[in-house]
């Protein structure tokens, strides 16, 4: 692969892209809404894609909506199958509960594919989403189904790793575990040896067990909708009730269950590089600080020997700002032509020698 930083030619024409999508006051969705979606269901609010070739990458469709008077942020939120921090974060200055009536939002629904096999239950940490594979039938094409999550917080990680779904129960009851009692009990908030079905059970009204964790760990509803998006469970998965409604009769025992920490993604699309990038999960939401060798690996991988030309400065303030918005970082490009003095023209400008890093 040969890099250099994005000259003036293809510098405008990222800001030609940009300035299409300019109407969004956000200066992160320069070079998104204007870009073509691949195979991406036509409604508004769908959670469910058909890729129209295996090795697609890239999903969905990022959006606006205009409020009215009694819209919030976390209503927006489950509506368009986002988690609740995604929402906010996306439209800073916002107040999240009365955002008042005529403001444009945006709604940010494009999400690059976590890298692995497309199959099972892929669930990545740090962007707060499960995507899953159902087993393509013969002929069809493969589908992806997803869905914002909650995650284990700092002192309750989830864990890494592949494992399976073991069983799968409706209407659960709830046992909480000691060491979460004695949170409860030390913060003055006393838990009951077992929790029975109904609205104060915090699994919510179906649960799948995971093999990790000696079985500890689920995938499960809520009965606080609120908070998904959110890193707050006690390291279990937590889905929306008619997100977890919709997923449970799908899923079954045995299916495997990836949980990856992701949280930067690229993609190449048609001469086009693609960034997203997510807030570390044991950054808790915190700025996220820029790692341009991670980008870097990833990037070598996605291009492999294509010329590309990367605006670098852009990419530092996508990796910085890690709103999960994805942004068009790079452009295929022919290498300058060389003074006669120089170096031949097939030597590689590597991505260190490109940024000064």
């Amino acid at each position: 692969m040969k890099t250099f930083n994005l000259n003036t030619a293809l510098a405008h024409r990222v800001s030609r892209i940009a300035a299409h999508t300019a109407h969004t006051a956000h200066p992160a969705h320069a070079a998104l809404l204007a870009l073509l979606m691949l195979a991406a269901s036509p409604r508004a609010n769908a959670t469910s894609y058909a890729l129209a070739k295996p090795d697609d990458t890239v999903v969905g469709e990022d959006q606006t909506v205009v409020t009215v008077y009694s819209d919030t942020l976390y209503d927006l939120a489950a509506k368009y199958s986002l988690g609740s921090e995604e929402m906010i974060r996306v439209n800073p200055g916002v107040d999240p509960w009365i955002p008042g009536a005529g403001k444009t939002l945006v709604v940010p629904g494009r999400h690059i594919l976590p890298p692995g096999p497309h199959e099972g239950i892929v669930v990545n940490l740090p962007e707060h989403r499960l995507y899953y594979y159902p087993k393509p039938k013969r002929g069809a094409p493969i589908e992806v189904i997803t869905y914002p999550v909650s995650i284990g917080k700092m002192d309750w990680r989830t864990p890494l790793g592949t494992t399976r779904v073991i069983s799968k129960q409706k209407d659960p009851t709830w046992y909480p575990p000691e060491s979460v009692r004695k949170e409860h009990a030390e913060a003055g908030d006393p838990l009951p040896p077992k929790v029975g079905p109904g609205p104060d059970n915090p699994l919510g009204a179906y649960a799948m067990r995971l093999a990790a964790g000696n079985g500890t760990y689920l995938i499960h509803g809520t009965n606080n909708p609120i908070a998904v998006g959110l890193a707050v469970t006690h390291g279990c998965i937590r889905m929306y009730p008619n997100d977890v409604a919709a997923l449970f009769p799908l899923i079954p025992v045995g299916t495997s269950v990836r949980l990856i920490n992701e949280p930067v993604k690229v993609a190449w699309i048609d001469g086009e590089l693609f960034l997203e990038a997510h807030p570390p999960v044991d950054a808790q939401g915190q700025s996220f600080e820029p790692n341009i060798d991670l980008f870097s690996d990833l990037l070598k991988k996605a291009v492999g020997d294509t010329t590309v030309a990367i605006h670098w400065d852009y990419a530092h303030e996508v990796l910085q700002k890690a709103d999960g918005v994805i942004a068009t970082v790079g452009l295929e490009a022919e290498l300058p032509a060389a003074p006669a003095e120089a170096a031949p023209a097939s030597t590689t400008t590597t991505i260190s020698e490109a940024t000064g890093k």
